[in-house]
């Protein structure tokens, strides 16, 4: 079956939403059903196979290749970072398992993919009532593609990152079941619920965390909520980055992370930086436009950002009320998805928008100040906050104890935005109630975790013999 079909529908992923999901209209036994049957001609099994083709793209190719349009100057900041370990190389090799996943077997279902779902791009945020919730919180890559490049992308980045901890390859490969036992059981619960009450369901850091059975883990996570419950985050880093009083707010510099464009002081802001910002406000809904209206911009810098999106043209915006009420509004490059090649070019003339839409589908909510735009020279953007309530996990410092348990919460996610933008029921039948697919992704992922460490040290001999140049920060 192609990988663009939706079956039982006669569609491909690229057609237009309102038709799209038409199917959804049958009763959910026969869905489910459909989803099974599809097992014959893609058995849950084939899934658990990772061998590199013979006619396999070079990964350092594919890392230079990725690099096109970046800001050149900030091109060997991303391949240091990137070059720290093989769990920095894989999340910044986005495009090279997009590239690989393209020739693995794909049942046909097609879903609002994240494109880069790895366990890093999960964590808490609030909503607008300011409750904390848990999904997945950057869509940069998103677009309609087959449900398993997502949950194969998730499921062996614990694997890796298992390794770069330090923990068991038994702890891995426990880790990785945890995460498809969760995303397969509860993609079960999601197809049994009622539209709208799956439409208006998420996961709670509470919820999360009081399920916790370690009496320490529960403690720690608990605190960790009530701490960030307890503070603004706009006014804690405020201090931090701005200096200045009065109306001479700015931001201050601090490289190679934070600067202003070059031959453009502090506060003075460049043209451009003021029409996209407007025309971003102007697109936005009447009421968060007159919301953004009571804040005046102050300063915009370059702010370099994670790993995969170093060299993109991120930028941030200081804008403050009369009062000095900071805000913080993030814009940032949105370029062509990594899927696109594979899965087809998005329905959206503007990457940003496809990323906008990507948000609304796949989180439960999302912030009000979500926008986008294009500038002149083709250039695509969307904003949203810099930061509100965010928790960003620290996965680095995670045993064995920490890691299945955040792997179950990732899978939870991942399904709960699959079930949202696909078919639950479908996707359901199609997994079954054993562990079989659970064993194939658990094989799948140690197997592309040998191959990650094997592209980082082609990548590291890249950078020792100068084909490509790394800047490493103290």
């Amino acid at each position: 079956m192609r990988k663009d079909e939706v079956p039982g529908s006669g569609l491909k992923s690229g057609d237009n939403t309102e038709n799209k999901y038409s199917f959804s209209h049958r009763p959910r036994s026969e869905r489910y059903e459909m989803g099974k049957q599809l097992r014959k001609k893609c058995p849950r099994s084939s899934h658990s196979k990772w061998k590199a083709p013979a006619n396999r793209h070079d990964p350092v190719e594919l890392i230079i290749e990725s690099n096109k349009d970046r800001i050149p100057k900030l091109i060997p900041l991303r391949h240091g970072r990137m070059a720290r370990s093989p769990f920095t190389f894989y999340r910044g090799a986005a495009l090279n398992m997009a590239s690989d996943l393209s020739g693995t077997p794909v049942s046909g279902i097609t879903v609002q993919a994240c494109g880069d779902a790895h366990l890093c791009n999960f964590g808490g945020f609030a909503t607008p009532e300011r409750n904390v919730i848990f999904s997945i919180n950057d869509l940069d890559e998103t677009l309609p593609a087959p449900w398993e490049w997502d949950i194969k992308r998730l499921a062996a980045s614990f694997v890796v990152a298992c390794r770069n901890n330090n923990l068991s390859e038994d702890i891995a490969k426990e880790t990785v079941l945890e995460c498809a036992r969760s995303y397969r059981e509860n993609m079960k619960v999601f197809s049994e619920m009622k539209t709208m009450e799956l439409w208006h369901y998420s996961l709670g850091s509470d919820q999360l965390t009081s399920k916790l059975k370690d009496p320490e883990l529960k403690r720690r996570g608990m605190k960790r909520l009530e701490k960030e419950r307890s503070r603004s985050i706009a006014e804690e880093i405020f201090p931090q980055i701005v200096q200045g009083s009065g109306e001479s707010r700015i931001i201050q510099d601090q490289l190679p992370s934070i600067f202003h464009w070059e031959g453009r002081s502090p506060g003075n802001i460049s043209p451009e930086a003021r029409e996209a910002f407007s025309l971003y406000s102007k697109g936005l809904p009447p009421g968060i436009n007159h919301l953004l209206s009571r804040y005046e911009l102050k300063d915009v810098v370059i702010k370099v950002v994670g790993v995969g999106s170093v060299g993109t043209a991120c930028w941030v915006a200081l804008l403050m009320t009369g009062d000095g009420d900071p805000l913080f509004i993030q814009a940032k490059e949105a370029r062509r998805s990594v899927l696109e090649a594979y899965a087809g070019k998005s329905v959206y003339p503007n990457n940003g928008q496809r990323i906008v839409y990507g948000y609304r589908l796949m989180q439960p909510y999302s912030d009000p100040f979500l926008g986008w735009t294009e500038i002149q020279g083709g250039r695509h953007y969307f904003f949203r906050q810099l930061r509100d309530i965010k928790i960003s996990m620290k996965v680095e410092t995670f045993g064995k104890a920490e890691m299945p348990k955040y792997a179950d919460w990732c899978g939870q996610a991942l399904a709960l935005s699959h079930a949202r933008s696909g078919d639950a029921a479908m996707l359901s039948g199609y997994m079954g109630t054993s562990d079989t697919i659970d064993q194939s992704l658990a094989e799948f992922s140690l197997a592309y975790a040998d191959q990650n460490e094997k592209d980082h040290a082609l990548f590291m001999k890249a950078i020792k013999s100068g084909r490509i140049e790394a800047e490493f920060e103290e």
